[in-house]
């Protein structure tokens, strides 16, 4: 079957990433404990360096699942509450809104929060700390709009959810993700590094030799290979990094989690409970939105910047996994949500 499988991929990969677009993909399959890898394009297009399953990416919004998985595993430590108040461990937050929020709100997108670094027309500056601080403080949303009680996409309560994990844990975000993550899971490519003044990340020699140059989607090249962007300036608000060989490990626990910790699988498990119904078809969890199509849910998150794009997507239930990492902004990723991952369920259910 496995054949088969590869063949579904390779399809629908190929004419997405052929020398009409710039940059290049690298993918990952997982399904039932065989990993494969697909490779196209290249890392920088004028050097011509090919893209390999070893090629580092930015992965943009991706990171926001392993945020909520330190959330699920502090909350089956005990040392969370997702009720919990994030004003608890911030309490420079006595807005009428966002003294309100829980932390459980803040990693399901139910927040009701919406900052004008959320979504179009963008600021043209950047914020520090006490900015944000006040801009949250100072949050009021539309009539009708009320803590938990709608699903609303916000880059900046993630933020806000990493300040509450170090608060909580007096430990910066990128150590947390490293020693309660990535470290048991054996993840050694993948890392949230510093970022540097013109905002590019600080990697080491050998790191930067395996990073992609971004493209537009229409090909012009954005920042240097590297490259990080926020509209945060402190500790910890830039991207991760990782490749497809790492990320399949981290997908191989998503959709499987055998041959994992106990503890970390039923973390990983908590993340992927629907928590709020969008519609008839979607809905949310932590981090991971649900996607209900004909005899198929899937799990995914995409993320993407204007000159990156990623998407990992889970059918748990046939212990099947796919990554997609892309050096381009706008990359297709809606073809392994409604073609790729339900065409491979199928074809797993019926052997």
């Amino acid at each position: 079957m496995i054949p088969m499988l590869r063949d579904i991929v390779a399809t629908e990969l190929a004419p997405t990433a052929t020398s009409d677009y710039p940059g290049g993909l690298a993918a990952a399959l997982y399904a039932g404990r065989h990993v494969d890898f697909f490779n196209y394009g290249f890392a920088d297009d004028a050097t011509r360096i090919p893209v390999a399953s070893d090629t580092l990416f930015n992965l943009a919004s991706l990171r926001k699942t392993f945020e909520a998985t330190l959330v699920a595993l502090g909350t089956r430590r005990g040392e969370l509450r997702l009720d919990e108040r994030v004003a608890a461990y911030l309490p420079e937050l006595d807005g009428d809104y966002i003294r309100r929020v829980t932390i459980g709100e803040l990693v399901t997108h139910t927040s009701g929060l919406l900052l004008p670094t959320d979504h179009p027309p963008w600021p043209n500056e950047s914020f520090d700390l006490t900015q944000f601080l006040d801009m949250l403080n100072a949050f009021a949303p539309p009539q009708g709009v009320e803590p938990g009680r709608q699903r609303i996409y916000t880059h900046a309560g993630y933020v806000l959810l990493q300040l509450v994990l170090e608060r909580r844990y007096r430990t910066q975000i990128r150590e947390l993700i490293t020693s309660r993550i990535l470290k048991p899971l054996g993840m050694s490519s993948t890392f949230v590094p510093e970022r540097a003044p013109d905002h590019r990340a600080m990697l080491s020699d050998a790191q930067m030799a395996r990073a992609v140059q971004g493209y537009s989607d229409e090909g012009t090249p954005i920042g240097p290979p590297g490259n990080q962007q926020s509209y945060f300036d402190f500790r910890g608000t830039g991207q991760m990094f990782s490749s497809a060989r790492d990320l399949s490990i981290f997908v191989a626990a998503c959709a499987d989690g055998r041959s994992i910790e106990p503890e970390l699988r039923e973390a990983i498990r908590m993340t992927q409970h629907e928590s709020f119904r969008v519609d008839e078809k979607f809905g949310q969890a932590m981090a991971w939105e649900t996607v209900h199509l004909d005899g198929v849910t899937v799990l995914d998150k995409p993320g993407g910047l204007n000159n990156a794009s990623g998407y990992i997507g889970l059918v748990p239930a046939r212990r099947l996994g796919i990554v997609l990492l892309a050096n381009r902004g706008e990359y297709p990723h809606e073809i392994a949500r409604y073609r790729i991952l339900p065409a491979l369920a199928r074809l797993v259910a019926q052997r």
